[in-house]
């Protein structure tokens, strides 16, 4: 297989210049150099593919490594209709800043730019912690397995509350009562 240097050299010369477009400011230049580089991917596609060859037709006697392979034209093919369809797309996004603010360029943020001058440090990440802060303490062993400390977590409404609410707010049985007090393994109440 022999590479054609001139497509080689097509292709880095429309690479070269899509990036150079694309850093720039203005979206007109970005559009462009979004085209040159779609363009620039079909080249290397196309000198990629291989030689020249008989067309991807079945006749009878021909050696299968005589055929051109179709599978490059067809990721060409597709790559020109990606390429047609972001070109669309940057088409719009330029008329839409055009039309609300009479220019193509892009401009800075200025909250992008104060973000930019901070400096890099971060006190809550960056800072040295003296001793543990944990907003959880150690809880007592013995509270673990008791079971009477399980047992006042309930609810300690009696029957005559049970039915006193359900009257009161048309409610069932197995609704709490807002005014019944639960109590908390200690024995304080909430």
């Amino acid at each position: 297989m022999t590479v054609n240097i001139t497509l080689i050299v097509l292709m880095a010369a429309f690479f070269a210049a899509g990036i150079y477009l694309l850093l720039e400011r203005s979206l007109t230049r970005v559009l462009l150099g979004l085209i040159l580089i779609g363009n620039g991917a079909n080249i290397l596609i196309l000198a990629m593919s291989g030689g020249a060859g008989q067309s991807p037709l079945y006749v009878e006697g021909r050696p299968a490594e005589d055929y051109t392979d179709s599978l490059p034209q067809a990721l060409i093919l597709t790559a020109i209709v990606i390429t047609f369809a972001v070109t669309a797309f940057m088409l719009g996004i330029i008329y839409r800043s055009w039309v609300l603010g009479r220019e193509d360029a892009v401009q800075d943020d200025p909250e992008d730019r104060r973000v930019a001058d901070q400096s890099s440090y971060d006190y809550e990440d960056d800072a040295d912690i003296p001793a543990d802060t944990s907003e959880f303490t150690a809880v007592d062993a013995g509270a673990l397995g008791d079971a009477e400390a399980t047992a006042d977590i309930r609810d300690t409404r009696g029957a005559d509350a049970v039915g006193g609410a359900a009257s009161r707010n048309g409610g069932g049985a197995g609704r709490p009562d807002p005014t019944a007090t639960q109590k908390r393994p200690g024995g304080e109440p909430r």
